[in-house]
């Protein structure tokens, strides 16, 4: 077994708000990309956890519930177990959602405890936004502005268009989001802080040896924020909603909720790998620098900043206790039918809604052919099931029905394979390792790889006659066997029928000089009506 094959690799998503469902422009961002990768891995021989956790301490979780009318506490049980319904139905790869329990502070806790015994932590006084009539400081969700970056509409704490953070009373005419009518002004808080400059050093060394994996928007980013002074991560902040800070310097405050991530995922892969039966030493075991895990993030670009940087420099300042992450995978954002989804205008598709509709493999082999990877890119109703048919289901039909008449499943015995089809589907399975390897890891070109292979051999196949010429009919099997394994970590219920059927779809497999006849699952058609935009160019 090879160095990279004894590697363990946990791989982990943006942690989903609960104030609400996952649509499906939150599929076709990190959840998707995050499930593909974590199979690919797993097929080629690797131990990989993917994991996310609920962010329940977040700002939007108050201000939705304030919306509907309902308690947080309420809106966050409610949209965790929409969430985790949701990640069954789509058939991501993780173990569930872990309960944000008193394990899990616990947890959290433990981390911030050891950087401020370890005086990675600084008091600063700092002036925040505060609403007049409530005397409520305002950070994050809790308020809108505009950003002092890129001038446009902004929540506090990050920009969604250009990325960079807004911390204190940095965001342009702030408003406060729970009493709109309340004048804002500043008022000073001591608060407790982790000054990134302080890290500056070895986040310029990482940066260097990493950031050509990361795609070009995010790189930038970086680019621009590593070139001005890098702002101080907020740990605590006057608030109500999240965790207790224990800290003597700051009574009443709590941990801001941004900081929770790290040890929140350390918490998820842990409590993953319990369901699984390992038992850790401790809660963070698979996180230790000595572990050598290999950790890579997917996220949206709006988390760029902290999955990118804030959280990166959390890490940093344990010393050399944890791995650092080898890439971060980020996506633009997914329009449905030309606007940006919203909730308040009730512009979306629900993911659930859509695979009770739809058969999972065509929704997720769809997201996948458009999934905003470097721009944003356009959902549509009437594309789905015009491109999936088009290009994904007739084709792929046609070459099970001629895999049919060629050598039905269990009516001969195995068929030689020559060494140029050996090599052709060796060749097949290297196209798709580039598509799915970090250093180009890409959906879309994946999606593409599976239709460009299966009209060439849905074309090929009718010619092919097991009884004229075995070797012709073996080197078809094994090329379609290539594309079924390669295809695997997009069309999960193909795989899991043709894996069940007995077809071995390991990608680290050695391509074998005999193949036994095997029938190709065949392919639903997508059930769904077409509606709005007449975009099927895909």
């Amino acid at each position: 077994m090879s160095q990279r094959a004894e590697r363990r690799a946990v791989v982990v998503a943006a942690t989903p708000t609960p104030n609400g469902d996952l649509h499906i422009g939150h599929m076709a961002g990190p959840y998707l990309a995050g499930d593909v990768y974590s199979r690919y891995l797993a097929a080629d021989g690797r131990d990989v956890i993917y994991t996310t956790c609920t962010d329940d301490s977040q700002t939007y979780v108050t201000t939705t519930a304030r919306r509907l009318g309902v308690p947080p506490e309420q809106l966050c049980a409610t949209s965790t177990a929409q969430i985790e319904r949701t990640i069954t139905a789509m058939g991501l790869s993780m173990e569930g959602l872990p309960p944000v329990d008193d394990r899990y502070r616990a947890t959290v806790l433990e981390f911030f405890t050891r950087l401020h015994t370890a005086g990675r932590l600084r008091e600063r006084t700092v002036r925040l936004p505060y609403a007049e009539k409530t005397g409520r400081y305002l950070y994050d969700g809790l308020m809108t502005g505009h950003c002092p970056v890129c001038l446009t509409g902004s929540s506090g704490g990050v920009c969604e268009g250009c990325g960079h953070p807004n911390n204190a009373d940095e965001l342009i005419g702030p408003q406060s989001v729970l009493e709109p009518a309340s004048p804002v002004s500043t008022r000073e808080a001591t608060i407790l802080v982790l000054p990134m400059e302080e890290y500056r050093e070895r986040l310029t060394a990482y940066f260097a040896e990493r950031l050509a994996r990361w795609r070009p928007h995010a790189a930038q980013l970086v680019r621009e924020l590593l070139a001005r002074p890098l702002p101080e991560i907020p740990v605590t902040v006057p608030g109500d909603w999240g965790i207790e800070a224990p800290f003597a310097e700051t009574p009443g405050q709590i941990l801001y909720p941004w900081v929770e991530a790290m040890p929140a995922v350390m918490y998820s892969t842990w409590w993953s790998a319990a369901r699984r039966g390992e038992v850790a030493g401790s809660v963070d075991e698979l996180w230790r620098a000595d572990s050598d895990t290999q950790l890579v993030y997917f996220h949206g670009f709006d988390n760029v900043y902290h999955w990118g940087l804030m959280d990166l420099v959390l890490l940093m300042a344990h010393g050399d206790r944890y791995v650092l992450p080898e890439a971060n995978i980020s996506n633009e954002f997914y329009d449905l039918e030309g606007e940006k989804f919203s909730t308040s205008r009730n512009h979306l598709i629900w993911s659930a809604d859509l695979l009770a509709e739809v058969p999972r493999d065509l929704v997720r082999f769809y997201l996948a052919l458009t999934a905003p990877e470097f721009q944003r890119t356009n959902f549509s109703t009437a594309a789905l099931t015009e491109v999936t048919t088009r290009r994904l289901t007739e084709p792929w039909n046609r070459l099970a029905d001629s895999l049919d008449a060629i050598a039905p499943a269990g009516s001969a015995g195995p068929l030689p394979t020559t060494a140029v089809g050996r090599a052709r589907a060796a060749a097949l399975i290297e196209r798709f390792r580039l598509t799915y390897e970090l250093e180009a890891f890409s959906l879309g070109r994946s999606a593409e790889n599976i239709t460009a292979a299966l009209d060439r051999l849905a074309s090929a196949a009718p010619a092919v006659r097991a009884g004229d010429d075995a070797l012709a009919a073996g080197d078809l099997l094994l090329q379609v066997r290539a594309l079924l394994a390669c295809a695997a970590p997009l069309l999960v219920d193909t795989a899991a029928e043709a894996t069940a059927a007995g077809v071995d779809l390991a990608l680290d497999a050695e391509q074998p000089e005999k193949i036994t006849p095997f029938a190709l699952p065949r392919l639903p058609q997508a059930a769904r009506a077409g509606t709005g935009s007449t975009e099927v160019a895909a």
